[in-house]
């Protein structure tokens, strides 16, 4: 198990839930702006926010907007250690630095005891396009091994200056070596690890590769904290941390929607009654935690979701509802969905 680190008041390992985290992509110097996008991330669920530092307005901005909001903020720093120093000072709850690009030992050793001071953790972040001259030259490019040395390096460097409020994160936008150099640094060090897969890309491949790569370090046990790397509003990538979170059963749905994929059996519209159910159970007021089903064949619905709390089966232009397997009645297609909600709403006001 992991140590565990505050930021804010979000535990990150040592057992913690995973939280999500996003990063904000409007102007930091926007006061206004950074507001309304950490209310629409806080929102859809976000536990962690990230805003780019590019300046010192942008610090004294985060200041102002540290003030208003309850959510854990994160400050991006890179190049320039007197930025990250101003943004602990303006009540950054972690800082995010690579002390490859901030400069010399010096340079790292300011901001140490600035974090060490406000008793705030530093994540630190290496990617595969910011690796040391030496590293890449040693391992012929950018390797796995080498993406975990530089991260284990730099965890060293700051460890030896009597610090240990820290998280990691080391990323590539290749699927395969991200998990690689995952494996060897969790092999190595207890602190918190921060992961996803960097430059994922549009909604659709970057969701595909996300899925892949957090899912399986999840799935091996590896991540304290993620962020999907999308290139579209931040909204999405809170929504599908949460997905690949729920999918590999470290967070527990409102609703877990089931339904099946289409066949020759099917003769209702079964994509359209899936998107419907998806859209009214998200705004429900019913228990947290059900199994919904949705499936096409009357025949072999209720049987292969029999451990549905409720479900829908189609057949020839009608279908059948059911709970636990059991057949409660048959209505026509395009009553399907809003008697199963009625069956729903009704069945779990008895049960509350």
């Amino acid at each position: 198990m992991t140590k565990q680190i505050y930021c804010g008041k979000k535990a990150i390992g040592g057992g913690a839930p995973i939280t999500v985290q996003s990063m904000t992509n409007v102007d930091s110097h926007d006061e206004e702006a950074l507001l309304r996008q950490i209310g629409e991330l806080a929102a859809v669920g976000c536990d962690i926010v990230r805003i780019a530092i590019p300046d010192m307005e942008a610090a004294r901005t985060l200041g102002r907007v540290r003030r208003k909001t309850e959510m854990p903020l994160v400050a991006d720093i890179h190049f320039d250690h007197r930025l990250a120093i101003a943004a602990i000072e303006n009540g950054a709850d972690k800082i995010r630095i690579n002390p490859g690009n901030i400069g010399s030992r010096e340079k790292v050793r300011q901001v140490v005891e600035a974090a060490k001071a406000h008793q705030i953790p530093i994540r630190v972040g290496v990617n595969s396009g910011s690796l040391e001259k030496d590293i890449l030259e040693k391992n012929g490019g950018v390797t796995a091994e080498g993406l975990a040395e530089s991260a284990l390096r730099s965890l060293a460097l700051i460890e030896d200056m009597d610090f240990d409020d820290l998280a990691v994160s080391l990323k590539s936008s290749d699927v395969r070596m991200n998990c690689q150099a995952h494996r060897i640094v969790a092999a190595k060090t207890t602190h918190p690890i921060h992961i996803g897969i960097t430059e994922a890309g549009t909604v659709q491949r970057g969701k595909v590769k996300s899925a892949v790569g957090i899912g399986a370090l999840l799935m091996e046990g590896i991540g304290d904290t993620l962020r999907v790397s999308l290139t579209a509003d931040p909204v999405e990538e809170v929504r599908y941390g949460i997905q690949i979170l729920e999918a590999a059963g470290l967070r527990y749905p409102k609703v877990n929607l089931i339904s099946c994929p289409t066949c020759g059996r099917t003769k209702v519209d079964l994509q359209g009654l899936a998107e419907e159910a998806e859209r009214r159970l998200a705004d429900a007021d019913i228990r947290h935690g059900l199994t919904v089903a949705i499936m096409g064949c009357a025949v072999n619905g209720p049987g292969e979701a029999r451990e549905a709390d409720y479900g829908i089966a189609g057949g020839q232009g009608k279908g059948v509802i059911f709970a636990k397997g059991q057949l409660l009645l048959t209505v026509p297609e395009e009553e399907l969905i809003d008697q199963l909600m009625k069956v729903m709403e009704e069945h779990e006001r008895i049960i509350r």
